[in-house]
């Protein structure tokens, strides 16, 4: 049984909202025919889905990363705003674009989920005068062109847009417009500059990776003039094959789950940056999505070979437990990473690999939402340090066939600021064993219940008419120091503490 101690004057920090955050993009189903279906009896008089906004203001996004991701490296802003749009052909994912859904949209879409806008921004084929032009679009009063553009396109106010990301994953072959990272260093610096000239308010972001080289040559060049270090990470990595890990599969993924940002706090510590740059892991999900014959030497001929297959990616019965359980995993992480880590992206939000589902009488919530739900909704603000004893561990095969062993519970204990209630997040690994944890700690005179994301099996899912996978309240009575509490199999569970009212 794995014992929980905790000082609550211990606190690692307060966690951002914007940890919760998310991503949308210009592939398959995510705009067009996601949250933006203007033909829809589910739209609104702007074009947006109400099931959808509905839905993801439940989970509070608090920040929302768009146009991309690869779409935006071939993407150009002005061609979609103003009144007359013309389609083009997105070299990236290789479709029409209809460019009815642009930048004023999505700042629209915004103010109705209540979230903060976060735009990525050309840095493949654009320039850095095209990146500051858009910074003039969005945030200048009326000086110039484009804040006139803005105000005759029916904007008199400003959009405030503060944060923008130059770039999106410019260092991959795959990327259109990739860069060798000193010639990147450079193109940020001269953007960043450009931009904050315009607005010397916004906070920036550069796309970057683990990767000593590319990130010396930015944060040399560019460190004074960025707020934020942009990383990404998928650990299924299965755009060609859709050859999804099982559950033992993903839970080897957790073996390390923060190595990425343990690397990075690193560097930039070694810098002395740590104080002024914190890490956006700003698109991050377990599973890469499914887009064969696209970001490859040879290319798909036929749209059965490259365009179709991306169907696949929205077949609910693939999110299951296993999708549940990483995402809590890894939410903990960032959340005991929260004095360095700032914000973070799911990507996406619909559709794709998203914790929404769209069809056209309706949505479904996947098992990765109601982990969202949990942990906005039920957890406290402040992030507290812990210790356990006698910790379980599962021995686990990887998808590579590496042995690992793991922890079989994950632990995440925060408070709420001002107050002396407790939340603890505690996942369960393992697949077919219930688990304990004791409270070794005081909290005299409290309530103890308890909200569970679990499943009858591994493989539950939700579906259209098919709902396995919700929160489960349970009350657990008055708080008793070493208690003990007994977890589901593979699930997600927050135990909250909260004081008697007097």
């Amino acid at each position: 049984m794995l014992k929980v101690h905790i000082n609550a004057m211990r606190e690692i920090g307060a966690r951002s909202p914007m940890l919760y955050g998310h991503f949308i993009e210009h592939f398959h189903r995510q705009i067009y025919g996601g949250v933006y279906d203007p033909g829809s009896p589910l739209s609104d008089e702007d074009g947006f889905r109400v099931d959808v906004l509905e839905a993801m203001r439940k989970i509070k996004v608090p920040v929302l990363r768009w146009p991309g991701g690869c779409f935006v490296s071939s993407y150009h802003w002005k061609d979609a705003v103003g009144k007359v749009r013309q389609p083009f052909f997105d070299k990236a994912w290789r479709v029409e674009d209809p460019n009815t859904f642009g930048t004023d949209e999505y700042i629209k879409m915004c103010r109705k989920i209540g979230c903060e806008p976060y735009i990525c921004t050309n840095a493949g084929t654009g320039t850095a005068e095209e990146m500051s032009d858009w910074t003039e679009y969005c945030n200048l009063e009326q000086e110039g062109k484009y804040a006139k553009w803005r105000i005759a396109n029916g904007y008199e106010q400003p959009h405030r847009v503060k944060y923008w990301s130059i770039g999106n994953e410019n260092y991959g072959f795959w990327e259109i417009g990739a860069k060798p990272a000193q010639e990147w260093g450079r193109l940020v610096k001269e953007s960043a500059k450009m931009m904050k000239h315009v607005d010397p308010t916004i906070e920036l972001s550069a796309a970057a990776l683990t990767d000593i080289h590319w990130n010396l040559e930015l944060l040399e060049n560019c460190g004074e003039f960025l707020d934020w270090i942009s990383i990404h990470e998928y650990w299924d990595g299965i755009n060609q094959t859709n050859d999804y890990a099982n559950y033992e599969q993903t839970m080897a993924y957790t073996y390390r789950i923060g190595h990425s940002i343990d690397e990075v706090r690193g560097l930039l510590t070694a810098m002395k940056l740590e104080k002024n740059i914190k890490i956006a892991f700003d698109e991050w999900n377990l599973r890469g999505w499914y887009h064969p014959n696209v970001h490859t030497i040879k290319q798909g001929v036929t749209k059965e070979e490259y365009l179709y297959p991306r169907d696949k990616n929205d077949d609910n019965t693939k999110y299951t437990m296993a999708d549940a359980v990483f995402t809590a995993c890894f939410l903990n992480e960032l959340n005991r990473n929260c004095d360095i880590v700032g914000m973070a992206n799911f990507a996406p939000i619909v559709n794709t690999r998203g914790c929404i589902y769209t069809y056209p009488e309706g949505i479904v919530l996947r098992s990765t939402y109601y982990i969202f739900d949990l942990y906005v909704n039920y957890l406290g603000d402040v992030v507290l340090d812990s210790w356990e004893e006698d910790a379980p561990t599962l021995n686990v095969t990887s998808k590579k066939g590496e042995e690992l062993k793991v922890n079989t519970l994950d632990v995440l204990v925060t408070k709420w600021a001002g107050r002396s209630d407790l939340a603890l997040a505690v996942v369960n690994k393992d697949s077919s064993k219930t688990c304990s944890v004791s409270l070794s700690f005081s909290a005299s005179d409290s309530q103890v219940k308890m909200y569970t994301v679990s499943g009858s099996s591994i493989e539950s899912y939700n579906d259209i008419g098919h709902e396995e996978v919700k929160i489960e309240e349970t009350e657990l009575g008055d708080f008793r120091e070493n208690m003990e509490i007994f977890l589901k199999p593979h699930s997600v569970n927050v135990i909250q503490i909260k004081k008697n009212a007097i």
